[in-house]
């Protein structure tokens, strides 16, 4: 029970109580001096619905791409382990300890830079490329301990393909969606409630005593409720909603036993 009301409190905050009670008092306004007006209802689809969906399925297609490149960087990863249990024969325990270290180290550092803010980017990459430079020096280290040329190689197409990902989640990270967008959605979020209180006002005839304001806190709410589903996904790394990207180093070094 308790994880359902976290998520209704994930969309429905103090920015919808806010905007929500600006309808209202707008639509009372409008009520008390009688002002009333009929405007086209395809203009809220127009200015705000269709803007935020359209921000919401480009914030939703980066976390799952966040999600494909997380997931390469632990399979690479994983197979540079298997690459010590079977490559090598009798592989010390303390070359397995080693590797299992530098992943963790990696993994850690990763999740360390993307829940922090991007201004602290550059300090904390830092931090990942010496770790990425542990496994460049480690798969030397496999080769001074016996690995054919041929899987040395391989290993070293593994660590690229890592960086690879690293780079491509990094941009995630670092960039949003298109500012001057979500902007757009924030300026008619917070008016069109507002300017609409006339429409609201000439509705309201249609509907019993009380009901008047029905149509206003509707409207407010869904509105800002795909607001808020937007902002969530815009940054699937802060660890605020319920959809984001969670590294779990432990249980990923766990698992490697």
């Amino acid at each position: 029970m308790w994880k359902y009301i976290k998520r209704i409190g994930l969309i429905i905050n103090l920015k919808t109580v806010i905007i929500t009670f600006l309808s209202i008092v707008s639509t009372s306004v409008c009520l008390h001096y009688n002002i009333k007006a009929n405007f086209p209802l395809t203009l809220i689809g127009t200015a705000i619905v269709f803007p935020v969906v359209f921000s919401i399925g480009g914030a939703y297609k980066r976390r799952e791409v966040a999600l494909d490149e997380y997931g390469s960087i632990k399979a690479h990863g994983r197979a540079l382990y298997f690459a010590v249990l079977h490559w090598l024969e009798n592989p010390p325990e303390n070359l397995k300890a080693e590797l299992k270290e530098h992943l963790k180290n990696l993994l850690e550092s990763s999740r360390l830079m993307f829940t922090h803010p991007v201004k602290e980017l550059e300090k904390r990459e830092k931090d990942i490329y010496e770790n990425f430079h542990n496994l460049s020096e480690f798969i030397k280290k496999m080769r001074n301990n016996g690995l054919p040329s041929g899987e040395v190689s391989r290993s070293n197409q593994f660590l690229s393909k890592m960086m690879i990902s690293f780079e491509r989640i990094k941009h995630i990270y670092q960039y949003r969606t298109p500012r001057t967008l979500r902007t757009y959605s924030d300026i008619f979020i917070v008016i069109l409630p507002i300017v609409y209180g006339p429409h609201f006002a000439g509705n309201a005839t249609n509907f019993s005593y009380g009901l008047q304001f029905a149509v206003p806190i509707l409207f407010s709410v869904i509105l800002v409720a795909l607001d808020s589903i937007q902002s969530h996904l815009e940054n699937p790394f802060d660890q605020q909603g319920e959809d984001d990207v969670y590294i779990n180093v432990e249980k990923y070094i766990r698992n490697l036993n």
